[in-house]
């Protein structure tokens, strides 16, 4: 009686691990990407400026090196830029839940994110992104009207 009770035990336990071996693993979960819609323009320099464009990198970025070096050209007497590179400055990717570099965000005098990018970007969309948020309607489709992907 003792052998046909440890008998079933081990043959409950060998068909239980062959069922799971055949199980599908679950699929990897998907980076979410996500966009601040509002930052505090304290935790930026220049405060004054009315637009402030801030690309969150990382040291180790390629393309991160490229998007700052495009984003330079954009400073201005009222365009501000801020590159907010990890690990330097890893608090400020914390408090506004960066996963993604590079990251560009296109800031009003108020904080309001108004567009932005991730990953690579070209200088022509990058510019022309920013100058719309700026001034929507400057060119043909606005791609910060109602959203806060330029």
């Amino acid at each position: 009686m003792k052998f046909a009770l440890v008998a079933g035990i081990v043959l409950v336990a060998l068909i239980g691990s062959r069922l799971m071996r055949r199980r599908k693993p679950q699929v990897p979960t998907q980076p979410k990407m996500a966009v601040p819609t509002q930052v505090d323009r304290n935790d930026f320099p220049d405060v004054e400026m009315p637009w402030l464009v801030v690309i969150f990198s990382s040291a180790t970025c390629h393309t991160c090196a490229d998007v700052v070096s495009k984003a330079a050209v954009l400073a201005t007497s009222t365009v501000a830029v801020a590159n907010i590179e990890y690990p330097e400055q890893k608090e400020l990717h914390e408090r506004y839940d960066i996963d993604a570099v590079p990251t560009v965000i296109v800031v009003d005098n108020e904080g309001v994110v108004k567009g932005s990018f991730i990953g690579p970007v070209t200088a022509t969309d990058l510019w022309a992104g920013v100058a719309e948020c700026r001034q929507p309607g400057s060119r043909p489709t606005s791609a910060c009207e109602g959203s806060a992907d330029a």
